[in-house]
């Protein structure tokens, strides 16, 4: 196609978008034009959004989701280029989360997304704002996140989840104790479900922890792998499999030195666990 703009979806979150409407238009051989009609859209403004000129309202990502018949994925998406407090590579994580067939979670300190509750979100997000890290608005995004996130472990068919959650994730409070409480049943809830499985990495593991930050690693449709850390100031999504790989041996020693997922969850039931 002549004067077609290459993008570079690693740029950022709003050229990670661009290229994956691109992608999924291109996929069933639709124009601008084809896809702007079906969306209620010009054809200038779908190439605004693609080449990153311009920024997906909600409105517009949820007409793209519907026209494309791609479920929330677009909206996600989209949600994630909005919200300005989140790490640089936390953006393209979402993307691949939403259409991996695999997650495998190990998190130290706090619920991971994926499991939270609204309530609980809202407790981290409201603290970071009196800490003076993001805004009022910015919180409400990084809820309204999570609660889009949370969409992919229902979409059909759904992906195989698998957490490890190091004790301090169950010990620590976060928030009144019935928000606690409804987060620690929360997870007992999520144990009970098909597609899950959940364990706990006990504080007596101690140097058989082959993790000391939190990782996550998923498994594309296509069977590729990808990994995700976060250090203080970014996340990296990691493709290359020279690196990727290890990690996955070293997740597989995690879950075998856990406790089970019985253990686990009588640990999480146990009365009085994540109060003060």
């Amino acid at each position: 196609m002549v004067n077609r703009k290459e993008l570079d979806p690693e740029k950022s979150p709003k050229a990670a978008f661009g290229q994956r409407l691109r992608t999924l238009r291109d996929e069933r051989g639709w124009t601008q034009d084809d896809l702007a009609e079906r969306m209620g859209y010009s054809g200038t403004h779908i190439s605004a959004v693609e080449t990153g000129r311009r920024s997906p309202t909600p409105h517009f990502a949820r007409s793209a989701d519907r026209a494309l018949g791609t479920g929330s994925q677009l909206e996600r998406q989209g949600s994630a280029v909005r919200q300005t407090a989140l790490l640089e590579g936390f953006p393209q994580l979402v993307e691949q989360e939403g259409r991996a067939a695999e997650i495998r979670l190990y998190e130290v300190g706090v619920i991971p997304g994926l499991l939270q509750t609204p309530e609980y979100a809202s407790v981290l997000a409201q603290s970071a704002v009196k800490r003076g890290a993001i805004t009022s608005e910015q919180a409400d995004e990084r809820v309204a996140l999570v609660a889009a996130r949370q969409s992919s472990l229902v979409r059909t068919p759904p992906p195989l989840v698998f957490v490890v959650l190091d004790e301090s994730c169950i010990r620590r409070p976060v928030g009144e104790h019935a928000v606690m409480e409804a987060q620690l049943a929360r997870l007992v809830e999520f144990a009970e479900l098909p597609t899950t499985v959940l364990q706990v990495a006990p504080f007596s593991m101690g140097a058989r922890r082959p993790f000391d930050l939190p990782v996550t690693l998923l498994t594309l449709p296509d069977r590729s792998l990808v990994s995700y850390a976060e250090s203080a100031h970014r996340g990296h999504l990691e493709r290359e499999s020279t690196f990727v790989l290890p990690m996955l041996t070293a997740y597989h020693q995690l879950q075998a030195e856990a406790c089970s997922q019985a253990e686990s969850v009588a640990m999480i039931s146990q009365p009085g666990k994540g109060t003060p």
